[in-house]
């Protein structure tokens, strides 16, 4: 992911072999992502209708089985956690992030940063191709909504007010993660994931 990538996207869905192209957009900076009883772009709910086909299919009982209430609630019906009061927002050990129920490689502590908003913010996607976006436009605002591109769970949203060399902020809700410490990657065939290989 580069500076840029948000202002200038162009969003590419497959869907029964067919290509469509949809429109380009631009979208407002907005760093009032912080410790606030207002709601932000940080604290609203997810409206963004996720669609396309997912190489991996679930029905929704079987989402429900796998998955505790909250992460349900997060990963499939679009919503977000309370900022601050979540596992991961200061979470500092070093390893990798991974989507809860499947284990697909999501973040890496190495790209983490604290942004002060109260969600895990990471500056960039471990593996990009893991990480799709959508537009968001519900709450009065245009906001770019991030799920995984494998199974569709909403992970969160992306803005362009993070750190260098991107200058992207992946703000993503702790209950879609699980997290593998960098002493455990190896044995879990991940080692490739290791933090000190970025």
């Amino acid at each position: 992911m580069k500076s840029g990538f948000i202002s200038k996207l162009m969003l590419v869905s497959a869907l029964f072999g067919s290509i469509t192209l949809i429109h380009t957009f631009a979208m407002s900076k907005d760093p009032s992502c912080s410790a606030s009883d207002e709601p932000t772009a940080c604290s609203l709910p997810s409206g963004a209708q996720i669609r396309g086909y997912f190489e991996i299919q679930r029905s929704d009982a079987e989402w429900q089985s796998m998955l505790s209430p909250e992460q349900y609630r997060v990963m499939r019906q679009a919503g977000t956690e309370p900022p601050f009061r979540n596992a991961y927002h200061d979470h500092k050990e070093p390893g990798l992030y991974v989507l809860a129920g499947t284990q697909i490689p999501l973040f890496s502590s190495a790209h983490k940063f604290n942004s002060g908003t109260g969600w895990p913010s990471f500056w960039d996607a471990v593996v990009s191709e893991n990480v799709a976006t959508t537009t968001d436009r519900s709450h009065g605002m245009v906001r770019i909504e991030v799920h995984c591109a494998l199974d569709g769970s909403h992970l969160g949203h992306i803005f362009e007010d993070g750190p260098a060399p991107t200058g992207l902020r992946y703000c993503i809700n702790s209950a879609a993660l699980d997290f593998i410490h960098a002493d455990d990657l190896e044995a879990k065939g991940l080692a490739q994931y290791h933090p000190d290989n970025f």
